[in-house]
Parts: C-alpha cells; sequence; structure tokens
C-alpha cells in the first residue's frame, strides 16, 4: 500500500528527473512519465503547491522550492546508494534493483541508511 508520503516521494522524485532530462515539466509530462491520469497528476500537483515543495507559473512550468528541491535531491541520492548497493555489493539484476531501490527508499530508518551509504562509498569503487 502507496502512503502519502511514499506518493509525494515518487512525485518529486520524478520531477526531478524530468528537469534533468527535459529542462522544463510539466503536469503533462509526469502524467506521461508515470502513465497515471491528467486529473491524478493534477491533484498531487496540487498537494505539492500546497505543501510549498513546488510552484507552477501561469503557463504551467513545474519548479522546486529550495525545500522541495532539498526533498527530491534526497530522495533520489537514497534511490541512487540503494540501487548501486543491490547491483555492486549484492550482484542484483539492474530490473531488480531497480524495483527494490523505488520500495526500499520510502521505508529505511535514516540511521541504516546512513551507514549503508557509508559502506557503499567505501566498499564499491
Amino acid at each position: 500500500m502507496i502512503n502519502k508520503t511514499e506518493s509525494r516521494e515518487d512525485y518529486l522524485e520524478t520531477i526531478l528527473l524530468l528537469m534533468k532530462k527535459n529542462g522544463a515539466v510539466r503536469s503533462i509530462d509526469i502524467a506521461n512519465e508515470l502513465n497515471y491520469s491528467k486529473a491524478s497528476i493534477s491533484r498531487a500537483v496540487g498537494i505539492l503547491k500546497n505543501s510549498g515543495l513546488i510552484t507552477v507559473s501561469p503557463s504551467g512550468q513545474i519548479s522546486f522550492t529550495e525545500e522541495g528541491y532539498q526533498k527530491a535531491s534526497d530522495v533520489y541520492e537514497k534511490h541512487t546508494i540503494l540501487k548501486e548497493f543491490l547491483e555492486t555489493i549484492l550482484k542484483v539484476d539492474s530490473e531488480t534493483a531497480e524495483q527494490d531501490a523505488c520500495k526500499i527508499e520510502h521505508v529505511i530508518s535514516d540511521e541504516s541508511y546512513f551507514k549503508l551509504k557509508e559502506f557503499v562509498r567505501k566498499n564499491s569503487h
């Protein structure tokens, strides 16, 4: 079951990745990337905006607030470290590592994550 925090983190991460890939991001880009309805994306964008994590220009372009960018970057880094750990250290295949990292990033404690991050940085390069 996806909770509100997990869903918010997934949207933030998706926006960040789309920005890296395309520069500008609009709601339709998120809908296309996640294969969700425009209505679902519109609701999520409204929630992110009301939470002070993103802004939406009159033309529909989405931008991060400072807090939103930090949260998105943190989620993406966590995902990247977890995927790297699963692939490089545990030798999990790439597709499974991607799927598992996406699930684990939402439930791992800060303490465990920071220890895992330290381990990965020492052992995977």
